[in-house]
Order: structure tokens, then C-alpha cells, then sequence
């Protein structure tokens, strides 16, 4: 049995790609300007003796690591979710 996915047989799957991708676009930038902000925040923090503005720019920093690690993970695994429902 021969059964794969046929994404050709929905209409606007082009349209959803392009949404998809223009999504991880928008994530992936704002996760970098978290990240430049953040740093900021906390090297500011930390050589002015504020703790408090140094553990939230040190918090602003990991989130903005974990947003773009999950927004790249989540495609990776969609592709590997495609290439095995292929093989199925």
C-alpha cells in the first residue's frame, strides 16, 4: 500500500506555507531583538549593582533563547512528522 501525503489535494496550502513561514519569520526576529534588549538590560544591571534589573534581563535573555530554539525544533519536527507520514 502506497499511501503519502498529498498536499497538492487541499486548496491554499501554498497560502498556508507562506503563512507558516512568514510566522517563523516574525518569531525568529522578535526572539533576536529580546535577546539584544535583554543582554542590555542585564549587563546594565550587573555593573550598576541592580540585581533586579540584572535577573530580569538574565530571564528576558533565556526566553528569548527558548522561544527561538522552540520556533526551530517546531520545524524541524514537522518535517520529520512529513517525512514519515511519506514513508508510511
Amino acid at each position: 500500500m502506497d499511501v503519502f501525503p498529498d498536499f497538492d489535494g487541499l486548496s491554499g496550502i501554498s497560502e498556508l506555507r507562506e503563512v507558516a513561514g512568514a510566522l517563523l519569520m516574525f518569531v525568529l526576529v522578535v526572539a533576536v531583538l529580546m535577546l539584544i534588549v535583554s543582554a542590555i538590560c542585564w549587563a546594565i544591571g550587573a555593573a550598576n549593582g541592580n540585581y533586579q534589573v540584572a535577573t530580569k534581563g538574565r530571564i528576558g535573555v533565556f526566553v528569548a533563547l527558548g522561544g527561538a530554539v522552540l520556533a526551530g525544533a517546531g520545524v524541524a519536527w514537522l518535517n520529520w512528522l512529513v517525512t514519515i507520514g511519506g514513508q508510511l
